[in-house]
């Protein structure tokens, strides 16, 4: 069965590309590019996807950039 899960990219202040999956708590990784953070978060959302306490996990709804003042 495939599953589609939402992925966030960030990147650190050493350059390191931080993912996870806001859908499945705790599921996260990294890679020093973003083809390793992608194959590796792909690995850790399939170990996160067979433990039975997340199958309820929630429903992504979307991202959003918000512009505020400081």
């Amino acid at each position: 069965m495939r599953h589609h899960v939402p992925v966030v990219i960030e990147q650190d202040e050493d350059g390191v590309f931080i993912v996870s999956v806001p859908t499945l708590p705790g599921c996260h990784s990294y890679g020093h590019t973003i083809d390793e953070a992608i194959e590796n978060i792909s690995e850790a959302v399939v170990l996160c996807l067979q433990d039975e306490k997340l199958k309820d996990s929630p429903r992504f709804v979307g991202v959003r950039d918000l512009e505020v003042s400081l």
